[in-house]
């Protein structure tokens, strides 16, 4: 059982990396094309960061659709 909560947590964190990783890819290519106030200054907290933390939330709640949807499929 302590084996199965160490492959669930490790599962956890890869997948939050992932959402992290491709949120951020998402943003800072987008960057030149958004609006000066979306545009993240670098060592500062600004509006930036509140934009680029959405990009991570909607590719977060993607992935959660996605799994939602893959163990539904399976069931049926």
């Amino acid at each position: 059982m302590a084996g199965e909560n160490k492959l669930f947590n490790t599962k956890h964190w890869l997948k939050y990396l992932a959402v992290i990783l491709i949120g951020n890819l998402l943003y800072f290519g987008l960057m030149p094309y958004l609006p000066a106030g979306a545009r993240h200054r670098s060592f500062h907290v600004d509006a930036g960061t509140l934009v680029d933390l959405w990009f991570c939330l909607i590719v977060y709640g993607i992935f959660e659709l996605v799994e939602f949807l893959w163990t539904h499929r399976k069931h049926r």
